[in-house]
């Protein structure tokens, strides 16, 4: 197997020149994030933690992969993003004890019924009637943090799992395929609405507030809808994806 190169060291001055070039792409990530997670977690904090991707990025940069710095940057910038938040542990264990609940309610409803489960369904699995589901789901509002991840514990981040240029191995890749066909599986899967916010949320990287003005609901709802999505992401992942194959 040819080994990756070793990335080409660049002046001081070089290196500080696309540092300043690129803080704007760090403070883009960061409001997009800073707007998903709870208001106790300042924008500061996330753009000083993005800084550290940038000259991480800029550091192990190689061109001659054929990735533009800028593709490279934003996975490093949002992964020591989000890692900054994992590391906060900004979500409460009761918040989180909630969301394996509804993901536990959504499995064995699924189960019982061979379906993806309407909301009604959900809520009797828990022995909730519908307002007090919703008020859980808008409880819940930041837990997925712009990504998917199967667990709080395990801190696997799915939805963006891009590995970097040097950990692309043939099993990596396979992995890889075989996830993002499990993914596109689960969103196939969901009622019309839920796919919709999730598919606007993720792909289209729409805030709350723009899918509401494009789906014509308020946005509070769709922020229920959007957690609601991520568990059934979740539940639907923990069946098909076992915690023994690891990323």
């Amino acid at each position: 197997m040819t080994p990756y190169s070793i990335p080409e060291k660049i002046s001081a001055e070089e290196r500080e020149r696309l540092i300043l070039e690129h803080l704007p792409q760090v403070r883009l990530i960061a409001r997009r994030i800073h707007e998903r997670v709870p208001g106790n977690v300042t924008l500061d904090d996330l753009i000083s933690a993005g800084v550290v991707g940038l000259i991480s990025a800029i550091d192990h940069f190689d061109p001659k992969h054929n990735v533009k710095l800028k593709t490279y940057a934003e996975y490093k910038i949002r992964g020591a993003i989000l890692d900054s938040l994992r590391g906060l542990d900004w979500a409460p264990r009761q918040k989180r004890r909630m969301a394996r609940q509804v993901e536990s309610a959504i499995l064995a409803a699924s189960q019982r019924l061979h379906r993806d489960p309407t909301e009604e369904e959900i809520a009797g699995e828990l022995e909730l009637d519908l307002e007090e589901y919703h008020q859980w789901l808008a409880d819940l509002q930041g837990l997925g943090m712009g990504t998917l991840e199967c667990s709080a514990e395990e801190g696997r981040d799915l939805l963006a799992y891009t590995p970097d240029d040097e950990e692309k191995l043939p099993l990596r890749l396979l992995e890889r395929s075989e996830l993002e066909k499990l993914l596109a599986e689960a969103i196939e899967q969901m009622p019309s609405m839920d796919r919709t916010v999730i598919s606007l949320y993720y792909l289209e990287e729409l805030t709350l507030r723009e899918i509401s003005e494009v789906v014509h609901l308020h946005q509070s709802r769709i922020s229920q809808l959007k957690s609601q999505a991520i568990l059934r992401l979740r539940a639907y992942m923990a069946k098909r994806w076992p915690m023994e194959r690891g990323i």
